[in-house]
């Protein structure tokens, strides 16, 4: 009797714990609670958490927390759906990239708690003059993106002329630049007004470029520009180290003077225009680095690796990519090149006095299906994107390497 009476209770124990552990996983909480404070609201813990959270839902068990049949296949697809979407947001996808913007939307409001007291702790918006030039840069692509879409960064760059040769200190010559104090002028400006919706797809945006976005050119990527490239001028990492082995006073006037290092290279380019965003950097090399490695995924095209110290690929919207890495080069470094075809037009393109003689007679040659070769260097608009299914008996040749018959 009394061994009946203990085999009962360990059977009504077992029950019990297990009810209790099926109930947990239903409920799919964080295991830890979060302690509110103001420090709980920065960006390094938020995106700590959101990295926590999303690791939780996509390795979840399903077939452990009892679910019915309709509900299993309901879940099970939803995961689906958000691994694929992790995997395809680093490949440039942009709808991948919504969706994954959304989830950590929804994960902020609802369960992290981010309100309209306390969104502001991460990016200090109701103090214009704590915002950094990234900061306030941010909130203007955002704020003409709502507007423009993909022209936003265009539109800018038109509105205040940003794509004009001009003088900054220390440059001898004028140069293609858009610097700190701009960005700061067109925020003064402009005198945005931000709803509590406003800042936190801001704060979103910020935490998803430097989770599974391309860091601070995430949104400039995908805007309707010719290219953008990064780590391609300033002293790299390793001369900066050499140096404070063996000249420290030469590093501290480096520092004075604010070179530029490799980290800090930002470029775009925007009508045939190199342009470089002074105000951006990808802040330490270990950016850059994860930028260099994630951007040229798409169809895996291999490994990049110490003796294949390059990648050639294009992007899931088509834009071409080249990636480097030491010791092949001196820095980390990466060309993505965009291919604006809607935009293309053979008037745009040629703007030169007699241009419409050399139309004309483009348009018979292609008519005729002769072959054409245009040539110079980059940048100089040889854009053969406009002469519609005929471009395949157009070869396009740059002095830096061959490019074969499109």
């Amino acid at each position: 009797m009394l061994n009946i009476l203990l085999i009962v209770i360990i059977l009504f124990i077992a029950a019990f714990l297990i009810l209790r552990f099926i109930k947990k996983r239903q409920s799919e909480q964080v295991d830890e609670q979060i302690e509110v404070d103001d420090k709980t609201y920065t960006l390094d813990l938020m995106t700590a958490f959101i990295k926590k959270r999303l690791d939780e839902i996509t390795k979840i068990n399903l077939y452990d927390i009892g679910l019915s049949e309709d509900e299993l296949k309901r879940r099970k697809q939803k995961k689906y759906e958000l691994k694929k979407a992790l995997k395809g947001c680093t490949y440039g996808d942009i709808n991948d990239k919504k969706y994954i913007k959304e989830i950590i939307y929804e994960l902020l409001y609802r369960e992290y708690g981010v309100d309209e007291t306390n969104v502001s702790t991460a990016i200090p918006f109701d103090v214009p003059s704590l915002l950094t030039a990234q900061d306030k840069f941010d909130i203007i692509i955002y704020m003409y993106k709502r507007e423009f879409g993909y022209e936003a960064l265009g539109e800018i760059i038109k509105k205040y002329n940003l794509d004009e040769l001009k003088y900054v200190s220390g440059e001898a010559k004028p140069c293609y630049v858009i610097t700190s104090e701009e960005i700061e002028q067109i925020y003064e400006k402009e005198g945005f007004s931000l709803t509590f919706d406003d800042k936190l797809n801001v704060v979103v945006q910020r935490i998803y470029q430097h989770y599974k976005g391309y860091s601070s050119i995430d949104e400039i990527r995908d805007m309707n520009i010719d290219g953008i490239s990064g780590g391609v001028s300033g002293l790299p990492e390793s001369f900066l180290s050499q140096v404070a082995q063996t000249d420290g006073d030469y590093l501290e006037q480096i520092t004075d003077h604010k070179v530029p290092r490799a980290c800090d290279s930002i470029w775009i380019m925007f009508h045939g225009k190199s342009i470089r965003l002074a105000f951006l950097s990808f802040g330490t090399e270990a950016e850059l680095k994860r930028v260099c490695q994630n951007i040229y995924k798409y169809n895996n095209p291999g490994q990049l690796s110490d003796t294949n110290g390059y990648k050639i690929n294009e992007m899931k919207d088509g834009s071409r990519v080249v990636v480097v890495r030491p010791s092949m080069s001196e820095t980390w470094a990466f060309f993505v090149r965009k291919f604006d075809v809607k935009r293309a037009t053979l008037e745009q393109i040629i703007r030169f006095p007699g241009k419409d003689e050399a139309i004309d007679l483009l348009k018979y040659l292609v008519k005729g299906a002769r072959i054409i070769s245009l040539t110079g260097e980059q940048g100089c608009r040889k854009n053969n994107n406009a002469y519609g299914n005929d471009r395949k008996h157009i070869r396009n040749y740059e002095p830096s390497y061959y490019r074969n018959s499109i």
